[in-house]
């Protein structure tokens, strides 16, 4: 894949977003589809957008996530959500990748022939995605050791569409000391996966949320990412910045979208006496509202992004408050935005009632709102992020 500048990637993003995902965006959510054509789009020409140049991609970071995100979010937030946990799987198999893995998924990935996604949650570990109960143990094969897998995964996006999944895991054996955990990535061919069932919500209808059994999945050993027991490392400095991005930025889309509907509407509609509603001072105050708080939204999520590049001491409560604003942010003006346009945005087939169900799942998808605030003050005071 050709590197290409940030501006260059995020024009290509736009362009992909208004000709192939907005356009399907409807369908995709009214049909509860997997957006086959837009992720095709996206993989082809930025699928390698964080794989490192020497492997072929364009070396991008937390700020072309949130761009990018924002984007294709504006256009379609399922396919957003889609596209960015392939991107967040990319940068945790580039972390600290040797040299088969570089070949086996980093340059298709960089080449846009390989699609990734995360396989973190599990049921009944609630929003605390970092505390798996999959296990993982060696096991001796003549053609050197292999990894077994045993647990089950819930919420995987892409799933049964990836090629790969960044699964976590809890290594156990008579050598391992407790409590260590490790992440690996799995190919979608690995005999013994078992799909369950899609989850169908009443938003984000489109991400191919699945659960995934792992009933003594073998996998080769060099698939482990990182050392043993890397696992919580990777969940805090790459899963949970480029997560928290990827979804910042998707929601950012959906805030911004529904201002520019609601903006749109006002200007061309007009009363009995031929005037229209944007001469409305009410109206006026209320769009300049909702503008100023997905700006504020916008610049909080751009800045934390390039301080978490920086590795800047405010990178923390940055990462954890973008989401969290955002969130509030999207809600919020969504809800505006319903406000202004009236019964023609509350049909149906108004993409503002899409937008409202999307946009709910924010506060939703782990770590959950209230979490990001507690790991905001916790960074401020300088107190351990989690209970010992």
């Amino acid at each position: 894949m050709v590197r290409i500048e940030l501006g260059t990637a995020v024009s290509v993003a736009r362009e992909i977003s208004e000709e192939v995902l907005a356009p399907q965006a409807a369908a995709v959510d009214a049909e509860q589809r997997w957006p086959k054509e837009g992720m095709a789009a996206l993989l082809a020409r930025l699928g390698g957008l964080v794989v490192p140049e020497h492997s072929g991609g364009m070396g991008h970071g937390l700020l072309a996530v949130a761009q990018v995100g924002e984007a294709t979010g504006r256009a379609c937030a399922s396919t957003s959500i889609c596209f960015g946990m392939h991107l967040v799987g990319s940068a945790v198999i580039a972390a600290q990748a040797g040299t088969a893995q570089r070949e086996r998924y980093l340059e298709p990935i960089a080449a846009g022939e390989h699609l990734t996604t995360l396989a973190l949650s599990e049921p009944g570990t609630g929003g605390e995605f970092w505390l798996p109960q999959t296990r993982m143990e060696r096991v001796g094969h003549p053609g050197g050791d292999r990894l077994r897998l045993t647990g089950t995964k819930s919420f995987v996006t892409n799933g049964g569409r990836a090629d790969s999944y960044v699964v976590s895991t809890i290594a156990v054996g008579p050598e391992t000391p407790p409590g260590q955990f490790s992440c690996t990535v799995v190919d979608a061919d690995a005999p013994g996966l078992q799909w369950g069932p899609e989850w169908h919500g009443f938003g984000m209808r489109g991400n191919a949320s699945r659960g995934l059994e792992l009933p003594g999945v073998e996998i080769p050993a060099e698939c482990l990412l990182g050392r043993e027991g890397d696992e919580i490392w990777y969940v805090f400095n790459v899963v949970a910045p480029y997560f928290l991005m990827a979804m910042s930025g998707t929601y950012l889309g959906v805030a911004a979208a529904a201002l520019e509907e609601a903006r749109a509407h006002l200007t061309r509609r007009r009363t009995r006496a031929g005037h229209t509603l944007s001469g409305n001072p009410v109206v006026q105050h209320r769009l300049g509202t909702m503008w100023a708080r997905v700006e504020r939204t916008r610049r909080l999520i751009y800045q934390a992004a390039a301080e978490a590049e920086l590795g800047g001491p405010e990178a923390l409560p940055g990462l954890a408050s973008a989401k969290a604003e955002v969130a509030d942010a999207a809600e919020a003006t969504v809800n505006d935005a319903l406000t202004l346009v009236g019964g023609i945005g509350y049909g149906t087939d108004s993409p503002l009632q899409r937008m409202l169900r999307d946009a709910r799942a924010a506060h939703v998808m782990a770590p959950v709102t209230d979490v990001l605030r507690v790991w905001a003050g916790k960074a401020l005071l300088d107190e351990p992020l989690l209970e010992s």
